[in-house]
């Protein structure tokens, strides 16, 4: 395959050439690094052996693209899941799955432009980032493409960072009118709890919400 759609001759070819078998394993055992990352991540947090379980078993079920989205689903909401990960030694790592000797592993490392096609290639499927954004005094959620998440409707807005999950959405802690209620940050505001409360507070442990009305608290 060339890129750049120019000619290939033995001078230009490992400048121009990329070899898609290639760049399927690398994507292949990238991922797999990723999968075992987030595993850690829930272990070192505690997570429980049935919390656990099903990632496991819902990743297994999918095919190599939903799996990244996945994944880069799930590193959006818990960023933490990242934090202080070399993606460098994750490269590097594929790379040695990838390669049947240690010379070619060599060469593999010290291609620098190999590098960081691989590299841009990771940040761009896996570290793509939702922001909060304002629009005449209220705030809404928009994902890494510009698509809204939330609309721009809310006073405040509280995005849930679970470590653990089974990959259902989370919803969003919002104030509207004066009033806190829950929201999926689904493009389309659903209300999951009515916007009656004081104030809603996170949990470290299912049910994940504490909500306050009056003098009276409930667990949402």
């Amino acid at each position: 395959m060339n890129e750049n759609s120019q000619p290939i001759t033995e001078a230009n070819f490992d400048a121009q050439y990329i070899d898609s078998i290639e760049i399927e394993r690398i994507d292949k055992f990238v991922c797999d690094e990723m999968d075992r990352q987030i595993h850690r991540y829930i272990k070192a947090m505690h997570g429980s052996k049935e919390v656990m379980d099903r990632f496991v078993a819902h990743l297994k079920t999918l095919d190599l693209a939903t799996k990244e989205k996945v994944i880069a689903r799930y590193i959006d909401f818990n960023r933490r899941a990242v934090s202080g990960l070399d993606l460098k030694l994750v490269l590097a790592r594929a790379f040695a799955n990838y390669c049947d000797t240690f010379d070619f592993f060599e060469t593999m490392i010290a291609d620098q432009r190999r590098l960081s096609f691989y590299l841009y290639r990771i940040r761009n499927k896996y570290l793509s980032y939702h922001e909060v954004f304002e629009c005449e005094g209220l705030f809404g959620i928009r994902d890494a493409k510009g698509n809204i998440l939330v609309h721009p409707q809310y006073s405040f807005l509280r995005r849930v960072f679970t470590y653990v999950d089974d990959l259902t959405p989370m919803p969003i802690i919002a104030e509207k009118d004066g009033k806190f209620g829950l929201i999926l940050p689904d493009g389309n505001d659903t209300v999951v709890a009515d916007f009656i409360y004081d104030d809603i507070s996170l949990r470290d442990e299912p049910p994940y919400f504490e909500a306050r009305q009056g003098k009276s608290t409930v667990l949402i």
